[in-house]
């Protein structure tokens, strides 16, 4: 694991900072991924993100923790394989001794509440939804909130999108902007020392049966690991739903929290995302460097 001082040092990067330098790390992601078979060298990357060498070097490390090449190694199909199988070696382990699951830790953190299906129906009338835009280490994102907890978290590109996202999920609500409350949430959400605060975030969703038993799945993979769809349809009792399951991964409506980010095709491959492939592999990424030992 990285020593606990580098995950301070990572935790108290401006989060503003993060977030600026996501744009110019996004795109020599997007770059890696489409040249791998070429093995692109740093200048190569570093030219398209209209960088010198040495300054691209420096910006991606500060914002990844490690290099630019050691980064390169967490994209690859074999270690994509590697970390499913470590995931459904630690998942069926849990299962045959009867634990509550490899990311118990995380059900600690966070709480999932479902809407009834009238309150469904009703689309959101009398709640209050305050909301706001903040700076993450995967761009700009909304997060919203209502009393009963965090019910959105979209990366978006400008605030016309992100009322747009609220007020389709939410037609009936009072949308309420406030990003100075949701800024404190927002330096929560993306805090990786986050595990150190007693009270549990509480987030509140809609969504039908199925897709609520998907995204619970979801909420116990641990940091830094990947399942494949398949491995959660089982995980939910229907092993022959993974088309299923990726409905409701793409379904999911608030993004990092609940990790579908974390689910990929069995074969090792990323596969797609509801806001980006480039923004998936950099989460995953970010996180296979967060917890990397």
């Amino acid at each position: 694991m990285l020593m606990e001082n580098e995950r301070t040092t990572r935790a108290a990067v401006d989060a503003d900072t993060l977030s600026r330098d996501y744009d110019r790390i996004a795109r020599a992601i997007g770059y890696l991924r489409h040249h791998a078979t070429a093995q692109p060298d740093l200048a190569a990357v570093a030219r398209h993100a209209h960088l010198s060498e040495h300054h691209f070097q420096r910006l991606f490390t500060r914002w990844a923790g490690v290099s630019p090449k050691r980064f390169l190694q967490y994209l690859t199909v074999e270690h994509a394989k590697s970390r499913l199988a470590q995931t459904e070696n630690m998942l069926a382990l849990t299962a045959d001794v009867g634990l509550s699951g490899p990311g118990r830790l995380h059900d600690l953190f966070v709480t999932l509440e479902a809407m009834s299906p009238g309150e469904m129906r009703a689309g959101g009338a009398g709640l209050d939804i305050r909301f706001g835009i903040h700076p993450s280490p995967f761009g700009p994102c909304l997060i919203a909130a209502s009393p009963r907890g965090i019910c959105a978290l979209h990366f978006v590109e400008n605030e016309a999108q992100a009322l747009a996202l609220l007020q389709r999920d939410w037609p009936h609500a009072a949308l309420v902007p406030d990003a100075a409350g949701t800024a404190r949430l927002a330096q929560r959400i993306f805090d990786p020392l986050a595990a150190r605060h007693t009270q549990p975030l509480a987030l509140l969703v809609r969504g039908t049966n199925f897709q609520i038993q998907v995204w619970r799945a979801l909420l116990r993979l641990p940091f830094g690991s990947v399942a494949s769809y398949r491995t959660i349809a089982a995980q939910v009792g229907h092993p022959a739903a993974a088309r299923a399951v990726g409905n409701a991964v793409g379904a999911n409506p608030i993004a990092w929290l609940i990790p579908c980010h974390r689910v990929i095709r069995g074969s090792g491959t990323f596969g797609p995302y509801r806001w980006g492939e480039n923004r998936k592999a950099a989460i995953l990424g970010w996180e296979a460097a967060l917890g990397d030992g």
